[in-house]
């Protein structure tokens, strides 16, 4: 016979739940990698869900502030919770599986990079094999539930290196494990999927988690006219790049995530 749940237990997963699709993007021009849910709770159900590493309660000079953040744990229970009670999660959640790559899915990614970028400025299937192979945790895909194809994905690989340099792009044996600083090297975007939000999703889930991991800062490159985009997405403007891969002049964007 299943075990019922306890008021308790029923009120701390709703209230998760509720937090987790109420949640909205932070406008702050330091966290809007980050989504805040504002505060409305029974207070021994925040001080327990704190207690458990689900919300991140900041605290201002007067006390406790009116809004809060949910984990990474805290949110993948919240989805875990939203398929027990068959409850719908919002649109993207639903339609895409987030995760790391797998080793079988580099030529696919190596597939997708030749249909997003031009010739020169695409990395080569031998490129895009050895990133996987060497820094598969630092590739965030989504994945379309529906047929099982990768839709998108970021990557980098980790340095404690300031500026993206082109080497980044050919060489993937210069990925540090304790990097603290992270070179993106390609934000791609299937064209049937574009103008859905979804770059944008897949790069806030990004940043929140190298946010956790302790990661200092994620730098790209980019071309002039995407300058206020990558703005918008709380990234500053570090001028032009040492970076001339295909030729191209661009423009180096820094997000810093943590200061030591």
């Amino acid at each position: 016979m299943e075990q019922k749940k306890t008021y308790e237990q029923a009120i701390e997963e709703l209230s998760l739940m509720l937090m987790y699709l109420t949640r909205r993007q932070d406008t702050n021009e330091f966290c809007r990698y980050r989504e805040i849910s504002f505060k409305g709770y029974d207070f021994d159900i925040l001080d327990q869900l704190d207690k458990e590493d689900y919300i991140i309660q900041p605290r201002g000079r007067r006390g406790y502030e009116k809004y809060l953040y949910l984990t990474e744990m805290g949110r993948n229970r919240a989805k875990n919770l939203l398929k027990e009670y068959g409850l719908a999660d919002q649109a993207l959640q639903e339609r895409f599986e987030f995760r790391n790559i797998l080793a079988s899915e580099d030529m696919q990614a190596a597939e997708i990079e030749k249909i997003c970028f031009p010739p020169n400025e695409a990395c080569t299937e031998a490129m895009m094999k050895e990133r996987v192979a060497k820094a598969p945790e630092l590739f965030l895909v989504a994945v379309d539930r529906e047929n099982g194809r990768i839709a998108g994905f970021l990557n980098g690989i980790a340095t404690n290196e300031y500026s993206l340099r082109d080497e980044f792009f050919t060489n993937a044996q210069l990925h540090e494990t304790d990097g603290k600083n992270i070179m993106l090297l390609g934000l791609d975007v299937l064209p049937e999927y574009r103008k859905q939000g979804l770059a944008k999703e897949i790069m806030f889930q990004y940043l929140r988690r190298e946010k956790e991991r302790g990661t200092r800062s994620v730098v790209l490159t980019c071309l002039e006219s995407k300058v206020k985009m990558y703005e918008k997405m709380g990234f500053s403007n570090q001028g032009i790049s040492v970076s001339e891969w295909g030729g191209e002049q661009w423009y180096e964007m820094r997000y810093t995530l943590n200061i030591d």
